[in-house]
């Protein structure tokens, strides 16, 4: 057997604390190793053997470390992707991967010189929710598909108290670079680069200085439209996810509850970890003879950011290719750039 991915966090807050720590403890393949944390010292309360390093610079100075997780904040993560990769480390780095496809193609290159590999954390293609939409295209059942509208919602009026999060100086801020990186890479997965697309950004929130409210439109051959929406205000969200073909039309809450048990506590290979409540079911309307229509249920699996990260220990140890492609990186950051 290999010897586990000797792995080091950027950062034990939220983020590390909740989509990364707890599944690289939990996959046989990974060792957490280290973390950064520059005043609090958190993380070996819950993982006694880890390091933790004060600077991004200590841990990068680790020779032992193979992975290195770039969980900072988005205007950091070219920059300190960059510096690991110098330092000979693989990079697995949050959404989005960088800000501009400039930085995005600067560390592809220096990634191939380094003979190391630039992995995207795109872990929306792991919700349960998502997981049954895929199902469901792949199935054929609603024939060829028209329209789709995919939407991530919430209600946060109040301004976020991480003030470089509402500077639009800052890169990577607003709405359209937090949520539209998840549903963007859902939509490219599926179907693809577009052949022309539309970015729209707003603000409505008072006192707002970036947007909190995105809608991109990604027009297909044959006509298929795809509209991806985010929106900070919307109290009364909508089905998430809309499809629509020739043959019928199927619509899904977003209803994915990893977040949510993380948060609370209980670890990625706990039995009921994953598993959606039956209330929040697709729905499936099919016509199979005119003058027929038929409605059903539809279950979603069961989601597991896991399987992103055995995606990255499949790549780093047995040199498959990650299911998470560079290209598919650049046609998002194309459209967030307002590239048509």
């Amino acid at each position: 057997m290999s010897s586990p991915i000797q792995t080091g966090l950027l950062a034990f807050g939220m983020s590390g604390r909740i989509f990364h720590a707890p599944f690289v403890q939990a996959h046989a393949g990974f060792q957490l190793r280290a973390v950064v944390e520059r005043s609090r010292k958190q993380a070996q309360q819950h993982y006694p053997t880890v390091i933790s390093y004060d600077s991004v610079a200590e841990l990068l100075a680790d020779e032992e470390l193979e992975l290195v997780i770039i969980n900072t904040p988005n205007d950091t993560h070219f920059a300190l992707a960059k510096r690991a990769l110098q330092a000979g480390k693989h990079v697995l780095i949050e959404k989005p991967v960088a800000t501009t496809v400039a930085e995005l193609d600067e560390l592809l290159t220096l990634a191939a010189a380094q003979n190391r590999h630039v992995l995207a954390y795109q872990n929306r293609r792991w919700d349960s929710d998502f997981q049954l939409v895929r199902q469901v295209v792949a199935s054929g059942q609603l024939g060829e598909l028209t329209e789709v509208h995919f939407r991530f919602d919430r209600y946060k009026a109040a301004l976020n108290t991480k003030t470089f999060k509402e500077d639009p100086a800052v890169p990577g801020s607003g709405l359209s670079f937090d949520l539209g990186p998840h549903v963007l890479d859902q939509a490219l997965s599926l179907f693809g680069q577009p052949e022309r697309a539309h970015l729209t950004r707003a603000s409505h929130r008072p006192g707002s200085r970036v947007d909190d409210y995105f809608h991109a439109h990604l027009q297909y051959p044959r006509g298929l439209n795809v509209f991806v929406t985010g929106s900070l205000l919307t109290a009364a969200p909508v089905p998430a996810y809309v499809l629509h073909g020739t043959l019928g039309s199927f619509q899904k809450s977003r209803a994915d509850v990893q977040e949510t048990q993380l948060d609370q506590g209980l670890p990625p290979t706990a039995s009921e970890y994953g598993l959606e409540p039956a209330a929040a079911a697709g729905t499936l309307t099919v016509v199979p003879a005119p003058g027929q229509i038929q409605v059903s249920s539809l279950p979603a699996s069961t989601g597991n950011y896991l399987g992103l990260f055995e995606a990255v220990f499949q790549t780093l140890r047995n040199g498959q290719p990650y299911p998470i492609r560079a290209k598919e990186l650049r046609w998002q950051l194309e459209i967030l750039e307002g590239r048509g």
